[in-house]
């Protein structure tokens, strides 16, 4: 049974003053009867005795204080979660308890918020959406890597940055004023600078942060998708404007004949063969635009493997052979390399077919068309079509692979072009994981490289 540490004290204390006091009439019996001298000595006994016993209980009281705020200052340190504490009487121990309780429900309070920070942190970074959290004072409490890379911003950004720092456009700014003054969630459409110009679907909504709140703003980058609707329509815009032109053509003709011209013998041929010219036009849109959904698709080729690039070149030149001639161009062609390259051999005939009649349509009369085929330094295989026709604009180049684009629209269509072919020579490309490359100088004609890996 452990004694209260109050009742130990008083204990030691009475009997400090007992020795003392015994020790006081010890010496007065022996020296002097004077009963004052007698009292003066007792009083002194016992003043001593208590300054004596205060000194004692100060020391263990300090004693005890520290081992208490050494165990506070060090409750959230795993490596001390078990140190002792003074264990001095029932007063003492129930301290005790409560304090290692308290000190384990803190330490597991912190653990999980530590836990639920860390994932909180994980799952902002990783999103794909920017996120950005303001105060009242419209200075940054957060910001994520996606909001940063969205706006190509090139340096780090802390938190207190005042936002304009970070983003100066008019519309989010007023969004973040509305925000704060209503406290209503708001959501628009943004274009905001960055390293081009990005468009944003931006949602706000008010943010609590005591005394007052912020504005938390979540923005989802939705550029990709405005530039595929714009394709979208622009692809759906030159389909019709070229399904319109033959159409147009082959049903006036149509109502010529049936308006009387069937009985014209001089005109009634020509008539039915430009009826049939256009025909033959829509069916090669239609091919052609089926070839493009089917390489767009993803699907995996049935009879893919080795292919002789030389193979390909020779069917490729064989097939062009006769509009090269009705033209006046000379195909030219490299000596064979025996080279081989994975893919489907159909799709690789049919885009050298597509550059080289490209190179012969667009030549002069007199021009050349030259195919040749090789490696490169890294070791892949390159197959090059030059022409010496009139070349392209620079403005020009970075979009002849999209559908539909032509440089000269008239003189495309006067020679029957789709203006499919190009787009599909870089799918097919893609497909058998390779690149294509172009030089192009105005007046000197143009260089299509496809650059493959070896078989």
């Amino acid at each position: 049974m452990r004694i209260p540490i109050a009742a130990r004290l008083f204990f030691s204390a009475f009997l400090l003053s007992a020795a003392m006091v015994l020790s006081v009439d010890f010496a007065v019996t022996h020296g002097t009867s004077d009963p004052l001298i007698r009292r003066v000595l007792e009083l002194a006994a016992c003043c001593c005795a208590a300054a004596l016993t205060a000194r004692i209980f100060a020391r263990a009281l300090d004693w005890r204080i520290r081992r208490i705020k050494s165990f506070a200052d060090h409750v959230l340190d795993a490596s001390r979660e078990d140190s002792p504490l003074p264990d001095e009487g029932e007063e003492t121990a129930a301290l005790n308890t409560s304090l290692h309780r308290m000190g384990s429900r803190i330490r597991e309070l912190v653990e999980r918020l530590s836990t639920e920070s860390a994932r909180r942190d994980a799952i902002l970074a990783t999103m794909a959406e920017g996120v950005l959290a303001v105060n009242p004072q419209l200075q940054v409490v957060f910001c994520n890597r996606a909001l940063v890379t969205a706006l190509g911003l090139r340096f780090h950004v802390t938190e207190g940055m005042p936002v304009q720092d970070l983003i100066r456009d008019p519309g989010f700014l007023d969004m973040i004023a509305e925000v704060l003054k209503t406290g209503e969630a708001v959501s628009t459409k943004l274009q905001l600078p960055g390293k081009e110009i990005s468009v944003f679907e931006a949602y706000a909504a008010p943010l609590a942060m005591p005394p007052d709140r912020g504005a938390l703003f979540i923005l989802h980058d939705i550029t990709g998708l405005e530039r595929l609707e714009r394709i979208r329509r622009d692809f759906v815009a030159n389909v019709s404007h070229e399904l319109r032109t033959p159409l147009t053509a082959i049903r006036g003709y149509a109502e010529t004949l049936l308006d009387g011209a069937l009985e014209d013998v001089q005109n009634n041929r020509r008539f039915v063969e430009i009826i049939q010219a256009h025909a033959i036009r829509l069916n090669n849109i239609a091919s052609d635009l089926l070839t493009l959904s089917d390489l767009e698709s993803g699907r995996a080729e049935s009879d893919g493997g080795p292919i002789a690039v030389d193979d390909a070149v020779n069917t490729a030149c064989l097939t062009v052979e006769a509009e090269a001639k009705i033209r006046g161009v000379h195909i030219k062609r490299g000596e064979p390399t025996g080279l081989r390259v994975n893919g489907h051999a159909l799709r690789l005939e049919q885009a050298l077919v597509n550059l080289l009649d490209n190179a012969v349509k667009f030549n002069h009369e007199g021009g050349e068309a030259r195919i040749e085929t090789g490696t490169t330094g890294d070791g892949k295989v390159f197959i090059a079509v030059a022409d010496t026709g009139s070349g392209i604009p620079s403005e020009d180049v970075p979009r002849i692979f999209e559908r539909f684009y032509r440089v000269d629209k008239a003189r495309s269509r006067a020679v029957g072009g789709t203006g499919l072919g190009l787009s599909i020579v870089k799918h097919v490309v893609e497909r058998m994981g390779g690149t294509i490359q172009i030089e192009s100088r105005l007046g000197r004609g143009s260089t299509f490289t496809i650059l493959l890996p070896p078989a």
